[in-house]
This record gives structure tokens, sequence and C-alpha cells, in this order.
């Protein structure tokens, strides 16, 4: 299994942007699909955003659709997920997860082999 390593989580106001990193420690991350994942406290651990290891493909929440843009930087083996017009609907531990696949993403949890740790992400004015 990768290992994961997520950063960039913090607080911001309403209506601010974060942009979250995910970097494999081997970073062999161009070969996984890469979804992100977010858990606020007492609720279920949920699919944000996804992106398949060709690039063909991304997928969002509904919740975060036309607000959260996921992409990678292969010359850094990194993939990012920008977060703008932030509500403090979105507030809580966001997790990177990878699985090897080619031309799919999903933003089913049970989808995935590997999780990173989690960066809290925090919107308060």
């Amino acid at each position: 299994q990768v290992q994961l390593v997520e950063s960039g989580g913090g607080l911001v106001q309403p209506g601010g942007s974060l942009r979250l990193s995910c970097a494999a420690t081997d970073s062999s991350l161009d070969y996984y699909a890469i979804g992100w994942f977010r858990q606020a406290p007492g609720k279920e651990r949920e699919g944000v955003s996804c992106i398949n290891q060709l690039e063909e493909s991304a997928d969002y929440a509904n919740s975060v659709n036309g607000r959260f843009t996921i992409a990678r930087d292969r010359a850094k083996a990194m993939v990012y997920l920008q977060m703008d017009s932030l509500t403090p609907e979105d507030a809580g531990i966001y997790y990177c997860a990878a699985t090897p696949s080619f031309r799919q993403c999903s933003l089913r949890r049970e989808w995935y082999k590997s999780w990173g740790q989690g960066t809290q992400v925090a919107v308060s004015s």
C-alpha cells in the first residue's frame, strides 16, 4: 500500500479559499486514482472529489461542484484540491485516498486501498 500525506489545511473565513495537497512518501502518486474525502464531527466520511490516473475524468460531490477543483501535478507527483467559496459546512478532516486504477475514480470510500492521516479544515469568522 502507498503511504499518503495530506497538507494545506487550516482556518479560513467563510468565502475564503484553501488548497490541499496529497503526496505519496515514495512519490508514486502518478500510478493511482486519487480521491478526496472529508469527515465532520459526528458524521460519516464522505467523498468530495476524485481524479483517475490518466486525468481523463474527475468527479465531484454535488455539495462542492463548481467550488472545488481537483488537479494533478505530475512534475511534483502531487494531487491538489483547490477549495473556493468555503462555507462552515465544508469544515472537517480532509483525507486523500489512493487505489491503483487507470480510467476510473470513485467517491465511494470502500473503493480505496490506501489513506492518509488527514488535514483539518476549519471555516469560521
